[in-house]
């Protein structure tokens, strides 16, 4: 009788669970978004037939089954895929952070590759002598130092020079479409790190942003001092993505499109720590298991630094204590102690400032720690767009003497961005 009623059970579990499953897939089929590739696919690749392609990309160009946009357009009937271009981390994924790649015949496709991330980083004319089209295909992160859209503007301006189209095959932003955070770069800080005359988060897809490039002759050079140029530009929108939406209401797989942003929530994390992380006195998560999503150093007190942190009333925001040894970096091994924290309501809180504040609460704590009045800040500023962060914030450590500046550019970018919203 026990064996029968397992049985029983069992085949009453069995249906449960394809019930739910069919469920889920329901589910999934109506709220998943297409990125670009999968609509490309679905017109039958039509605005790349008879044309000769390179494309720009890395793993992060995948469809929802996580097949390469490389494979895909390589095996793809009437499309002659010819080259491709690999921008920082390569274009199989396997160089670190900062490391420089070398050109390379790509040993799946046999296809010429060229590093946009090494000797070069905007193309010559000889890489791209014969092509009639780039198409780009990267999952971004919503930041403006991330050099994916660095590469996509200097790709844009070579294009510009010799009559090549450019085709980029929207994605997501993982931050929404809402957010919008930071002060503009200024003259003498342009970098690859800062290209563009927009906001540190700035709210926009990858087809958005090269729309807003080429509409607003933003495309002045890696350093800001060229005059613009401007291209022949196509963008393959998604379909079903709308700007409310973060990375994990597509109902797409995530893959990772640097080593430090393993989960669609460091890409969220991103913004919130990375510029604490270039002054070098903290741990910000990178070596542990979440890359961006803490604060922590041998010599904090956890429980003090949460609860000054805690009195400060942050919108959106929650902090947990927490203890933690690094795999790799600089503090590899070490005990450190800090704090993790979580948004318990996105839309209120500020992704950027969180740093700041916890910069303020550490000089609170420790006053005789300095991070910003000694050493080189160059990143810092970079990343920033200007020195007037810095300079202003290391007076006093107090969020609210860099407040107004930070946000002054805020509302004049969502006037202009706004008219090259695709969604």
């Amino acid at each position: 009788m026990l064996f029968r009623n397992n049985i029983r059970y069992a085949r009453r579990a069995a249906a449960l669970a394809l019930s739910v499953f069919a469920f889920l897939t329901s589910a999934f089929a109506q709220s998943a978004v297409k990125p670009g590739i999968e609509v490309l696919r679905d017109h039958g690749f039509d605005v790349l037939k008879g044309k000769k392609i390179g494309l720009l990309t890395n793993p992060s160009g995948v469809d929802r089954n996580l097949k390469s946009t490389i494979d895909i357009l390589h095996e793809a009937p009437g499309v002659e895929l010819v080259r491709l271009f690999g921008p920082e981390h390569g274009v199989r994924g396997d160089a670190h952070a900062g490391d420089h790649t070398a050109d390379f015949k790509d040993p799946v496709t046999g296809l010429q590759v060229y590093s946009l991330y090494g000797k070069y980083r905007q193309p010559t004319h000889e890489m791209l002598e014969g092509l009639d089209a780039v198409v780009y295909d990267i999952q971004d992160v919503g930041v403006r130092s991330y050099t994916f859209i660095s590469s996509l503007g200097l790709m844009m301006r070579s294009c510009a020079e010799m009559g090549i189209e450019v085709i980029v095959l929207d994605r997501p932003n993982p931050l929404g479409g809402l957010k919008v955070e930071g002060s503009y770069v200024t003259q003498g800080f342009y970098s690859f790190v800062g290209q563009y005359k927009i906001p540190y988060v700035y709210g926009l897809t990858p087809g958005e942003v090269a729309l807003l490039i080429n509409g607003e002759g933003l495309n002045r050079g890696q350093k800001g001092d060229l005059a613009p140029l401007r291209c022949k530009l196509s963008v393959v929108p998604m379909e079903g993505w709308t700007r409310d939406m973060l990375y994990a209401d597509t109902g797409l797989p995530w893959v990772q499109p640097s080593p430090q942003i393993p989960y669609a929530e460091s890409a969220i994390c991103y913004p919130s720590a990375g510029l604490a992380g270039e002054c070098g006195y903290i741990n910000i998560g990178v070596g542990y298991t979440i890359p961006f999503g803490a604060f922590g150093a041998e010599w904090i007190d956890a429980h003090a630094l949460k609860t000054r942190l805690e009195s400060y009333a942050l919108p959106g925001v929650v902090f947990r204590e927490i203890h933690y040894k690094p795999f790799f970096g600089s503090a590899a091994g070490k005990q450190l102690h800090g704090v993790q924290y979580h948004y318990s309501d996105y839309e209120a809180a500020s992704l950027t400032l969180l740093q700041f504040y916890v910069m303020q609460a550490l000089k609170e704590l420790y006053p005789e720690r300095d991070p910003l009045s000694s050493g080189s800040f160059a990143m810092f500023d970079k990343v920033c767009g200007t020195d007037y962060v810095r300079n202003a914030f290391k007076k006093r450590y107090k969020v609210a003497d860099i407040l107004d500046y930070w946000t002054k550019d805020v509302d004049d970018f969502k006037r202009v961005s706004s008219k090259y919203y695709l969604y």
